[in-house]
């Protein structure tokens, strides 16, 4: 036997399909679908191409930002600051600990001066000067500095701290005369520049300084696991602070451009809800007096009213498969293949990048849905409140 479908389905798909006597409600169902087309590929689009810029950016700053960092309580002698640090080394999934010493100054060059922020360091490098091309001690300076100053391994540059030292002539800047040994690629998002110097030559520009510890853990979630272990080890009055707590402003920064460019596209949506509310109120409106027979002939009320939750549901879930379908597709397609491109010396990327996460579909999908499924379900209630007989008056 021959199954047959639900009344109020079957009423849907009756209403679903064009005919030629129907040609301007078909024309208004065809914007509404496309209104819900056009708002989710923008909306799956410009979440993609932050998402893009946010996660080379995210990988940029994380690159450059130690793991976990840890500020020595100020005035601790040399011999207590190399026992924390040999604490430190002792605690369970610690892998490295670097001593570094920072502070702001100025480089000078031939009569050319420029602020940076001075980090002196033993050992390797911390990992805020990635690319680094030189060995032994010395100076390091971004490439971008000591390529447009002309500058070449070997010249001695002149270190300036704003901490004075008393001399017979009253207060006086420390200066140091330092090689340049090498120099680091500068990241683009890097805020100012940056110079790495031997850490005596740092405590004598600093008078000692606070003192930092970076520590690795072999990977950032497990940064964020030894360092609670770490508090316990350390002398009192050291603040403990992981790669998250670093980069906090920047990550509330980061989310909360996410939200407002949410917010702010789905206004598309919300104007393609309507439409679609408009384009089912001019279907009740055009067969208001065959539904007042169907009403006669024994239909219910809530019949009319899944009948058109089921109409709303077929145009709003085929403006979402094909919107998601395109949007999903160009935006593979735009990030493989490059296709917009951008000045390299103005932005830290050379080209837009694009990056679908499966979190962010969901969320466009499920917005797209309720707003939508809103706007049929009151139009549905219209329906339903139908009188019998003034409907089939004209």
């Amino acid at each position: 036997m021959r199954s047959r479908l639900p009344f109020p389905v079957a009423l849907a798909l009756r209403y679903f399909r064009s005919t030629r006597r129907d040609a301007f409600t078909t024309f208004l169902s065809a914007v509404a679908v496309g209104a819900i087309l056009v708002g989710v590929l923008f909306l799956i689009l410009a979440l993609s191409a932050l998402s893009g810029f946010q996660d080379l950016l995210r990988s940029e700053i994380l690159a450059q930002t130690p793991e976990i960092e840890v500020e020595l309580p100020l005035g601790l002698a040399r011999e207590e600051a190399e026992a924390a640090a040999e604490a430190a080394r002792r605690v369970a999934g610690v892998e490295t600990v670097q001593t570094v010493v920072r502070g702001e100054g100025w480089v000078i060059h031939s009569g050319r001066v420029v602020p940076v922020e001075l980090v002196g360091f033993a050992g390797g490098r911390p990992p805020a000067f990635p690319g680094v091309q030189g060995e032994g001690p010395g100076l390091y300076l971004s490439s971008v500095l000591a390529r447009s100053w002309g500058i070449e391994a070997g010249e001695v540059v002149e270190v300036v701290s704003p901490l004075p030292t008393l001399t017979p002539l009253g207060p006086q800047p420390r200066v140091r005369s330092v090689p340049l040994a090498g120099v680091y690629e500068g990241g683009k998002v890097a805020e100012r520049e940056r110079a790495a110097v031997p850490l005596e030559v740092a405590e004598s520009l600093f008078g000692g300084g606070r003192r930092r510890l970076l520590v690795a853990a072999g990977g950032l979630e497990r940064g964020l696991e030894v360092a609670p272990r770490l508090t316990a080890a350390l002398p009192p009055g050291s603040r403990v602070s992981t790669w998250r707590d670093l980069n906090r402003p920047l990550f509330f920064a980061l989310r909360l451009e996410r939200v407002f460019l949410f917010i702010g596209v789905s206004l598309i949506v919300v104007v393609a809800s309507l439409a679609l509310l408009a384009d089912l109120a001019l279907i009740i409106a055009n067969k208001r007096e065959d539904l007042g027979v169907l009403l006669t002939l024994g239909a219910t009320p809530g019949a009319l009213r899944s009948a058109f939750l089921w109409l709303g549901g077929l145009l709003a879930l085929l403006g979402t498969v094909l919107g998601s379908a395109l949007g999903v597709g160009l935006a593979l397609a735009a990030d493989r293949y490059r296709w917009i491109r951008l000045p390299g010396e103005v932005f830290f990327v050379d080209y837009i990048p694009f990056l679908v996460r499966p979190r962010d579909l969901a969320m466009i999908l499920g917005v797209t849905l309720v707003l939508t499924l809103a706007a049929s379900f009151y139009a549905a209630g219209r329906a339903a409140a139908l009188d019998p007989i003034e409907a089939m008056r004209r």
